[in-house]
C-alpha cells in the first residue's frame, strides 16, 4: 500500500506527497503530459530533445547539475512515447533546491542558441550510435511505421528521421515548451522523509508563481483496425537472423490491458514460459526468444521477437512460434497463478525504491486515478483464465499482426 495525500496549485499543477519516515532520501519527480505522441509529424524527436535541454540551464541558473550535486543530490531523466518524466534524489534536509532548481526551469528555460547546438549534437549521435549503427537497430522504426499507419506511435521517441532535429530552431523549440511544460500539464510528487505542511509551503513559494499555459486539449487521430498482414525482409551486419512479431492491444486503463500483460508473461516469462519451453528449449529453433509490451497509454504493440539457429529457416521458426501460440488453449489455472505471483512480486520489489514508487505516483496520476498505484496488484490476481485465453483469440491474430525478418548481409 502506497500512502499518499494530493493537492493542486492555483495555477493547476497537481502535487503528490507520499511520505516516507523510514527514509533520509527525498525525490522529487516532474512528470510533463507530453511524449512524441504529441509531436507534430514533420517535427518528430522534440519531447526527446527536451530531455536533453531541460538540463542546459534555465533562467536564473546556468547549470541544474552543479548545485543538486553539491548538495548530494542525483537526478535523470527518460522520455517515452506518452510522458516525459524528470527526477532526483537528495538528503531530505536539501529538499529545498530541488524545488529551486526545479521551479526555475518550469517557470523558463535559458533558450540559449549554444546549449540548442550542443544538446542538437547530443540527441544526433545518440541516434546514429543506438539507431543507425546499431545491429537490428532501426527496427523499432520499421515495426512503428509498419504498425501505426495514422496514430503518431508512428515513430519512435527518438524521432522519425535525424533532419527534424538538426532542422529545429529555436522558435520550434520556445513554441514546444510554452505549449507543454506548463504547470498545467504535469504532475510533481515528493517522497520521503517530508510533511504536508512543508511541501505545501515550498510549492507555493517556488511553483505557484508560475503562470499556467493554454489547456492542453489531446485530439489524437485513433488508429484504425488492422485487417491484413503486414510483412518486411530486412538486411543487415547483423549477427543472426532475427523474428519480430507486433500485433495491436489495449493501451493501459482500457479492457483487456492486464490480461493481455498476463499474457505476456504467460508466453514469455522465465524458462518455463511457453515459447522458451518449446521453441528454445524442445524445438531448438531458436537461441532466445522475449515477449514484451508497450505499456502505452494508448492501443499499443505485443511483441515477440526471437533469434534463430543458424541453421532455421524464417519460415520453419514463424510456422513453429504460430503453432505454440494455439498451446494458450492448454494453459491451467497452475500455470496463471505461478505467473500472477510472479509479476506481483516483480511489482512489489519495483517499489521497494522511493523513485519508483513516486515514477509510478506521476503516472498513475497523469492516466486519471492516482489510486491506481495500489489496485494494480489486485487488477492483475483478478484476472481469469477465460480472460487471458479470450484476449489471445482477439489479439494473436496474424491479419492484425506486422512481421519482419531480419536476417545478416549475404557474405560472399
Amino acid at each position: 500500500m502506497i500512502d499518499f495525500e494530493t493537492f493542486t496549485l492555483s495555477n493547476d499543477l497537481k502535487v503528490i506527497l507520499h511520505e516516507d519516515t523510514t527514509s533520509n532520501i527525498a525525490v522529487v519527480d516532474i512528470m510533463y503530459d507530453v511524449g512524441s505522441r504529441d509531436e507534430h509529424p514533420a517535427k518528430t524527436g522534440f519531447a526527446h530533445l527536451f530531455e536533453h535541454l531541460m538540463f542546459g540551464g534555465s533562467r536564473n541558473i546556468p547549470s541544474y547539475d552543479t548545485p543538486l550535486q553539491q548538495v548530494g543530490g542525483d537526478n535523470n531523466a527518460y522520455t517515452t512515447p506518452d510522458v516525459t518524466n524528470y527526477y532526483c534524489s537528495l538528503p531530505a534536509i536539501n529538499l529545498e533546491t530541488a524545488f529551486w532548481l526545479e521551479s526555475d526551469r518550469m517557470f523558463g528555460l535559458a533558450f540559449d542558441e549554444k546549449s540548442l547546438e550542443v544538446q542538437r549534437k547530443v540527441v544526433i549521435e545518440e541516434f546514429k550510435e543506438r539507431y543507425l549503427n546499431q545491429p537490428y537497430g532501426d527496427v523499432w522504426h520499421h515495426l512503428t511505421d509498419m504498425s501505426f499507419t495514422t496514430h503518431p506511435y508512428n515513430w519512435p521517441t527518438i524521432g522519425k528521421e535525424l533532419s527534424h532535429i538538426e532542422n529545429a530552431t529555436m522558435d520550434d523549440v520556445k513554441d514546444f515548451f510554452y505549449q507543454f511544460y506548463r504547470p498545467n500539464n504535469a504532475v510533481l510528487v515528493v517522497a520521503g522523509k517530508i510533511k504536508l505542511r512543508e511541501v505545501e509551503r515550498l510549492c507555493t513559494k517556488w511553483f505557484e508563481p508560475i503562470p499556467m499555459g493554454l489547456p492542453n486539449y489531446r485530439s489524437l487521430p485513433q488508429e484504425p483496425e488492422q485487417l491484413s498482414p503486414r510483412r518486411k525482409v530486412l538486411e543487415g551486419d547483423v549477427p543472426m537472423k532475427m523474428i519480430y512479431k507486433a500485433y495491436h492491444m489495449p493501451g493501459k486503463c482500457m479492457k483487456g490491458y492486464y490480461a493481455a500483460e498476463v499474457l505476456c508473461n504467460l508466453l514469455g516469462e522465465g524458462k518455463s514460459a511457453l515459447l522458451h519451453a518449446y521453441l528454445v528449449e524442445a524445438q531448438e529453433r531458436y537461441t532466445k526468444i522475449d515477449t514484451y509490451t508497450t505499456e502505452s497509454f494508448d492501443p499499443g504493440l505485443f511483441v515477440i521477437s526471437g533469434s534463430l539457429m543458424h541453421d532455421v529457416a524464417f519460415e520453419e521458426a514463424e510456422n513453429a512460434l504460430l503453432e505454440v501460440l494455439k498451446k494458450i488453449e492448454s494453459i491451467t489455472s497452475t500455470d496463471l497463478e505461478k505467473v500472477k505471483n510472479q509479476m506481483e512480486t516483480h511489482l512489489v520489489f519495483s517499489r521497494v525504491d522511493l523513485i519508483h514508487r513516486a515514477q509510478d505516483l506521476a503516472a498513475a496520476t497523469l492516466l486519471g486515478n492516482t489510486n491506481l498505484v495500489n489496485s494494480e496488484i489486485e487488477l492483475i490476481r483478478n484476472v481469469s483464465l477465460e480472460e487471458v485465453k479470450v484476449i489471445a483469440q482477439n489479439i494473436l491474430q496474424e491479419q492484425r499482426c506486422t512481421t519482419i525478418y531480419y536476417k545478416p548481409i549475404q557474405k560472399t
